[in-house]
Parts: C-alpha cells; structure tokens; sequence
C-alpha cells in the first residue's frame, strides 16, 4: 500500500507540473466488475473537459477497503481543484478527510447511502452527491400517489426483498399519515413465468390502480397478464423499470417514477452531439459526469472570481448543466428531486405530461 502511495503521488506530481489549466481529478475504476461504468465516467469528463479547457487527472478505483487514503493523496498532490466519479462508497470512507483538509471538493455520481452523508455533515466533509437519494424516490412516488389516485381504489405489492418490502413500507406509511389507506396489500414470489393468480385476486378486489415494487420483468410479467385477463389496471413501479425490456416486453401505458432520460432532453443536445462526436454513446454515466465536469468548470469560475475555496461555492449555486439545472443544498444533495412520472409507449419512457394525468 506504502508503495502504491508513492506512485500515485509521484505520477499526479508529474502531471500536477505540466499542467497549466484547472485539473479535474477522476476517481472511476478501470478494470474489473465496474470497469464499463468507470469508462463512461472517464469518457463524459473527458469530452467535457476538452470543451472546458480542464486539464484530467485519472485514478483508478479498486473498490477495496483502505484504498482511499493513497487515492486523496494522488489527488492533492495533483492540486485538482475538484474531483469527480467515487462510484464505490468504500472508496469514500479513508479518501474524504484528506480531500476535506485540501479544500477539494468531490462530487460522487452513485452513491446513495444515507449514512455516508450523514457522516459527511458531522465532520464537515467536501462531499457532493450527484446520484438522487435513497429517499428521493419513495419521495416521488408517494407525491404522485398522492396527487393523481385520490379516490381510486389502489393496491400496494412489493417482491419480498429488502428494497421492495422497504420502498412499499415507506409508501404505505406516508399515505396512511395523510389518510389514504390501499384496498388490497399483498407479497408477489419474483421471477415466475406468469402471475395469473395475482393479476386474479387484483380483479376480484375492484381496485383499478396498483403500485408494484419488484425488477422490471416481474412488473412486465403482471401487466401482460392482466392485459390477457382484460383487467383494466392502472400499473405504476419505481426506478428498476429503467432496465432492459426482456425478457417479457412492457406492456404500453405502464407507468414508473424513475430518472428521465437524459439524453433527450434539450438542454442536452449538445453535450450528445459532443460525445457522439468522439465515439461515446451518452449513456449511463456519461452525461451526469461531463454535467459534473461543467460545474468544475463553473467552480473554477467563480473560485477566482470571488477568492474563495471551490467547496465553499457549492451549496446554493445554480449550476446549468446537460442534465438540467444542479443546485447543492445544506445536506450536500441534490435541492430538487430528479425523479419524474413517465409511461412506457413500447419502446421508451417518455415525461407524462399533467394534462394527460
């Protein structure tokens, strides 16, 4: 470990002194299980930096316990003004001391754990999620359940793991704080060929709209069913729809809170056009990370500006980016929630619009 230290810090040393703009530091893996998601990373911030004018500074993230420490090393010794990806919460833990008392803010692209930033707050920590929160979208869905099934009967099914049973507990609760009670509550069992029992016992209830808290193909699994049963079933699930639509194709019309695509979006026209142009699909990590490189840019910015340290800027800054407008709040997240109401139309899911609610 002591000598893999050295050489990360005699490498960013060497960079550190040929540089000669702002560096953006990258901390993504580039190998193993995460090595596709850390391309994406590596590759969004690149393109981005290059339209920036941000000299890039990569480091591998192994993901291993205890390897953070050598990482922020490498990192101040660059004199990286901010640094991106932190796809691995392990990587967090030994890394944000030492970024905290360089003054370098990190901005992480994933990681959702509530207790990371807690931590962040008590001691005062430079750390900046840009992924949403483990709460955003039970947040989001229990606002729509809310807003749009009021007078409807509804049921609530999870898939008895430990994301499903938690994600329905947190909606049944909110909903029954503001008096909305669900008809029918059941337990589906995941991955079966067809659900034809379940889809039975939801049409002798009565009820006309459900919200099912399972992986994408059990959700598939249900509204193809219910279509064969021609029972007229309102199917709302949260962000496991944004997977692949197999084996068993979505029905069209099934709803999901999920993170919209971003990639179609306006105000991400260019920053597609920019990353097509050097070969890199905008997909997954590709455009949050070059969002998080122009708001590097705009640090960088602004730090001068005002002769004030990069993390001292974060909170409360408007920062237009290829994913729309990104503002910090005082816990270090996201102020607005980024989860978004939107129906399958059979080869995407697109924004529902209020007036087709």
């Amino acid at each position: 470990m002591h000598l893999f230290r050295l050489l990360i810090i005699a490498a960013s040393l060497s960079l550190a002194s040929a540089a000669s703009a702002a560096t953006i530091g990258i901390v993504a893996p580039q190998s193993g299980a995460y090595e596709m998601l850390g391309a994406q990373v590596r590759q969004g911030v690149r393109v981005a930096a290059t339209k920036a004018g941000l000299d890039v500074m990569e480091i591998h993230e192994s993901c291993e316990e205890g390897s953070g420490g050598a990482i922020a090393d490498g990192l101040v010794a660059a004199k990286v003004s901010v640094v991106v990806g932190f796809l691995c919460t392990e990587t967090l833990a030994d890394a944000l001391p030492i970024l905290k008392n360089a003054a370098i803010p990190a901005i992480t692209l994933s990681s959702r754990a509530s207790g990371l930033m807690e931590d962040t707050l008590k001691r005062g920590w430079p750390l900046f999620r840009l992924a949403p929160s483990d709460m955003d979208e039970s947040s989001a869905l229990i606002d729509v359940i809310l807003r749009d099934w009021k007078g409807h009967s509804f049921g609530l099914i999870d898939d008895g793991t430990i994301y499903g049973r938690e994600l329905v507990d947190r909606i049944r609760s909110k909903l029954e704080e503001s008096g909305l009670k669900p008809t029918f509550t059941d337990t589906l069992r995941p991955a079966q060929e067809q659900q034809i029992a379940l889809v039975r016992r939801l049409g002798r209830t009565g009820i006309t709209h459900v919200f099912v808290g399972a992986e994408r193909n059990d959700v598939a699994v249900i509204a193809r069913d219910a279509a064969t049963e021609k029972l007229a079933l309102t199917i709302l699930s949260g962000d496991t729809m944004r997977a692949a639509n197999n084996p068993v194709p979505l029905q069209e019309g099934v709803l999901a809170v999920t993170l919209p695509e971003y990639s179609l979006a306006a105000q991400a026209a260019d920053a597609v056009a920019a990353l097509r142009a050097a070969k890199v699909e905008p997909e997954g990590y590709a455009l949050p990370a070059y969002a998080a490189t122009q708001i590097t840019a705009k640090l960088v910015e602004l730090s001068e500006a005002q002769g004030k340290p990069a993390s001292e800027l974060m909170i409360g800054t408007a920062f237009e980016t290829a994913i729309g407008q990104i503002v910090f709040n005082d816990r270090h997240e996201l102020q607005a929630n980024p989860y978004r109401l939107q129906r399958w139309n059979g080869t995407a899911f697109v924004p529902v619009d209020r007036a087709e609610r």
